[in-house]
C-alpha cells in the first residue's frame, strides 16, 4: 500500500495521528472496488468528526479532501468523484455555512443535514456533510442536530469546523471524534507567503505572518493591498492616541475600512446570486431574490464586524510589541517591519501602562460583540488611551 495522506495533513499530527486510519480503511475499500485485495487495514471512518483549531491552519482544505476520500472509497472511477468533490458539485456532499448574522440558524440544517441525513446516497456508498463554523450554531439549530448526531446512519458521516470543542454545546462535542489543528508556526506562514507574494518586502511578510498568530490565510490578506491599508489605518490610529493627538478623529478611518468590507462582501455574494438566479426557473427566482437579499445583509454585517475586530486585534498588537520594546524584549515583536515607530512609541513609556493599555483595546473588542455604537467604543478608546499614555501618561513608573 502506497503513502497515504490528505492535502495539509502533514503539519498537524494529531489529525495524522486520528485521520490515517481510516484513510487506510477507505484505500482497501478503493482497491477492492478496483479488483485488488480485500478488505480494508485500519478503523473505520466514524459518524461525526470535530475539526478544531484556529483559522487559517487547513481545518477545510482537509475536510474537503477527506470529504472526497469518503465518497471516492468504492467508486468505479475514484478520482473523478475526487474532482467533483473539489468542484463542489457532487451530490452526496452537503457544505453548510452559516445564514445568520454571525450565527447558524436551525433553517441551515434542518433540512440540508438533518433530513438529508436520513436519506440514503445519490451515488456513493455514504453521504458526508461539512458544517463550516459550527461553533456558531444557535441552541435551536444544535439541539436539532443532536438527535443526528445521537442516532446517525450508517452513511451519513458529518464533519464540524470549530475554533474550539470549548465554543459547542458539550452535548454536540462529546458526540464527535476531535481532530486537533495546531496553529501553524510563523516560519511556516512566512515560507508560504514568500512563494505566493514574489518580490514582497521580506521584512513585511515576516511581519504578517507573526501577526496572522497562526492563521495563514490572515497572514496573506495583510500582506496584500487590503491589509497593508488596515494596518496603516490602525497605526494612525494608535499613535495618535499615544501622542495625544486625536483632532483628526482617526477611528473614522477604521469604521470606514470595516464599511468597505461589508460592501464587498455584499456585492461578491450579490454577483453569485445573479449568477444563480439565470439557473432557476422564473417561478422560483422571486422567492430566491428575497432569501438572497436577506442573506446579502447578514454578509454584510459579518464582514464589517470581522474588520472592525481585526483592526482593534491589530491595535491590540501594536500595543503588545510597544509594551515589548518597552520592557527591553524587541525580539517579541511581531510587526518587524516597524520596529523604528515601536521605538518611538515606547521610549520613556512606563510597560504598566502599555500593559492596560492592550486590556483598555481587548475590553473594547468584547464590547463590541454585544452591539454598542461602534463609533461611540472607538471614540472612547482612543480618549482612553490617550489619557493613560500621552503627557502624563508617559513617565516611567
Amino acid at each position: 500500500m502506497g503513502h497515504v495522506s490528505l492535502p495539509g495533513l502533514d503539519a498537524h499530527p494529531h489529525a495524522q495521528a486520528v485521520l490515517l486510519p481510516a484513510l487506510r480503511f477507505l484505500e482497501g475499500e478503493e482497491e477492492t472496488a478496483a479488483g485488488g485485495r480485500e478488505g480494508g487495514g485500519g478503523r473505520g471512518p466514524t459518524h461525526a468528526y470535530l475539526f478544531h483549531g484556529p483559522p487559517g491552519v487547513g481545518k477545510r482544505t482537509v475536510a474537503r479532501a477527506f470529504a472526497a476520500t469518503l465518497l471516492a472509497a468504492g467508486a468505479p472511477t475514484p478520482e473523478e468523484v475526487r474532482g467533483r468533490v473539489e468542484r463542489g458539485a457532487h451530490p452526496d456532499l452537503t457544505w453548510v455555512t452559516p445564514s445568520g448574522a454571525g450565527e447558524m440558524l436551525v433553517g441551515d440544517i434542518d433540512q440540508a443535514v438533518v433530513a438529508a441525513a436520513a436519506r440514503t446516497p445519490f451515488e456513493s456508498r455514504r453521504r458526508v456533510f461539512v458544517l463550516e463554523d459550527a461553533h456558531t450554531l444557535n441552541d435551536q439549530a444544535a439541539n436539532r442536530l443532536l438527535k443526528t448526531l445521537e442516532e446517525p446512519p450508517p452513511f451519513a458521516h458529518l464533519i464540524l469546523l470549530a475554533p474550539t470543542p470549548r465554543e459547542l454545546l458539550p452535548t454536540i462535542a462529546s458526540r464527535c471524534q476531535q481532530v486537533r489543528f495546531d496553529p501553524l508556526p510563523p516560519a511556516r506562514i512566512e515560507e508560504r507567503l514568500r512563494e505566493e507574494r514574489l518580490g514582497a518586502d521580506d521584512a513585511t511578510l515576516a511581519a504578517c505572518a507573526r501577526l496572522g498568530l497562526g492563521d495563514a490565510r490572515l497572514a496573506n490578506r495583510l500582506a496584500g493591498e487590503w491589509g497593508s491599508r488596515l494596518r496603516e489605518r490602525v497605526e494612525a490610529f494608535v499613535r495618535g492616541a499615544v501622542s495625544g493627538d486625536t483632532a483628526g478623529r482617526p477611528w473614522l478611518e477604521l469604521l470606514q475600512a470595516a464599511r468597505d468590507a461589508g460592501t464587498s462582501a455584499g456585492e461578491e455574494l450579490a454577483a453569485r446570486v445573479a449568477g444563480e438566479l439565470e439557473l432557476l426557473p422564473a417561478k422560483e427566482r422571486k422567492r430566491h431574490e428575497r432569501e438572497a437579499v436577506d442573506a446579502q445583509r447578514r454578509a454584510e454585517r459579518r464582514a464589517r464586524g470581522g474588520a472592525l475586530d481585526l483592526a482593534l486585534r491589530l491595535a491590540q498588537l501594536w500595543l503588545r510589541d510597544v509594551w515589548c520594546v518597552a520592557e527591553g524584549a524587541g525580539e517579541l515583536v511581531y510587526a518587524l517591519d516597524r520596529r523604528p515607530e515601536l521605538e518611538r512609541d515606547a521610549a520613556g513609556r512606563s510597560p504598566a501602562r502599555l500593559r492596560e493599555a492592550v486590556e483598555l483595546v481587548r475590553d473594547t473588542r468584547l464590547r463590541l460583540t454585544l452591539n454598542v455604537s461602534e463609533e461611540l467604543a472607538l471614540e472612547s478608546l482612543a480618549y482612553r488611551l490617550q489619557a493613560l499614555l500621552a503627557g502624563a501618561g508617559s513617565e516611567v513608573v
